[in-house]
């Protein structure tokens, strides 16, 4: 099934082209694209297709396509995630505390649920990256 841009998407896209050809018309010749804009292409062709980003953007499909892949499997959250992690307080709990919920959901449907015995007060950015992260 086809995805058609969002016209947000198609702006962006226009943005990231004009910032190509800037680069091409300013670079020394045959000089390598910057890491900037590779990560700037990979974004786009994650959301709009490998194809059509390098049509647009005129860079050599398979490399977009290996970057996409490359930036795919490096991403938090590639691999299976945990299926239990284990958060030991650091130091002495709170009185009259004996048990914090806390439960999470994106807009995707993905769930997490934190219990804590008897818990400190935890860094609960750092504890839910990981959900947000991996459905970005």
């Amino acid at each position: 099934m086809r995805t058609r841009p969002t016209p947000a998407r198609i702006t962006q896209l226009s943005r990231v082209c004009r910032e190509f050809e800037h680069w091409r018309r300013t670079r020394p010749r045959r000089s390598p694209i910057p890491a900037a804009l590779w990560a700037l292409a990979v974004e786009h062709a994650r959301a709009v297709g490998v194809h059509a980003t390098a049509r647009r953007l005129r860079l050599d499909y398979y490399a977009l396509k290996q970057r996409v892949g490359a930036a795919v499997a490096g991403a938090p959250g590639a691999s299976a995630p945990p299926a239990f992690i284990e958060v030991v307080p650091a130091g002495p709990t709170p009185a009259g505390v004996a048990e914090c919920v806390i439960d999470l959901a994106d807009a995707r449907g993905a769930t997490m649920r934190i219990v804590l015995k008897n818990p400190p007060l935890p860094d609960l950015a750092a504890l839910s990256q990981g959900l947000w992260r991996s459905r970005a």
